[in-house]
């Protein structure tokens, strides 16, 4: 077993309460819906596209986001809920990069075909808008080497993991995940760091994940 470095500072484990909450803006077609997106908050477009991954937290692959499954069951509009469902959501470092990539999207689709854009759905089909509230809490956990890291990873929550890999990295826009970050600067292991880095995280249920981390770390120690 390799000497385990002890860190100056720990990695102090943080978990997260949620709130959804209505923004008031609906979508009756692709086209209002398109303008929408250019407009709503952040925290619409993080809501819409990582709701599956809290609510539906032990299927894998998680079912696509919110904007494909809205024009493909109520637009029924397949081939262009599919190009959304097919957006790689793991390369974006920002929620404004991500909206980008969404709003280019349906924009080409629309110029290729622009009575898409102004077919209306039934009333009670309209997308509404939500956004995300996060309250973000330190927990008493706090690991200082990789061995109390693997321990504390396997008994937090799986809110704590859902922040710590995805919100670190994507709403709060750091260059990656929280663990990757610390392992890699407090304990100076940038090969573990990378490992955990290049996993998918959206191809794992967060348990899965969990597992995942946790044995990359314990086969180093």
């Amino acid at each position: 077993m390799a000497e385990l470095i002890r860190a100056g500072e720990p990695f102090r484990f943080c978990t997260r309460l949620h709130l959804t909450e209505l923004t008031g803006l609906k979508a009756s077609t692709v086209g209002e819906l398109l303008a929408l997106l250019k407009a709503v908050p952040g925290s619409s477009i993080y809501h819409h596209t990582h709701r599956f991954l809290q609510q539906h937290q032990y299927l894998s692959p998680e079912p696509p986001n919110d904007f494909a499954y809205w024009i493909t069951t109520a637009v029924r509009e397949k081939e262009l809920g599919e190009r959304l469902a097919s957006i790689d959501t793991v390369q974006f470092k920002s929620i404004d990069a991500l909206r980008e990539e969404i709003i280019t999207t349906i924009a080409r689709y629309l110029r290729e075909s622009p009575s898409v854009g102004v077919k209306p759905v039934n009333e009670n089909e309209r997308f509404f808008f939500m956004k995300s509230i996060s309250f973000i809490c330190e927990t008493d956990y706090a690991a200082y080497d990789l061995k109390e890291f693997a321990e504390i990873l396997r008994k937090i929550t799986i809110e704590s993991i859902y922040y710590h890999i995805f919100e670190a990295r994507l709403r709060l826009e750091k260059e990656t995940n929280d663990f990757s970050l610390w392992i890699e600067k407090a304990l100076g292991n940038k090969k573990i760091a990378d490992n955990i880095s290049r996993l998918d995280p959206y191809s794992y249920t967060l348990e899965e994940l969990r597992e995942k981390v946790a044995s990359i770390i314990e086969r180093y120690i």
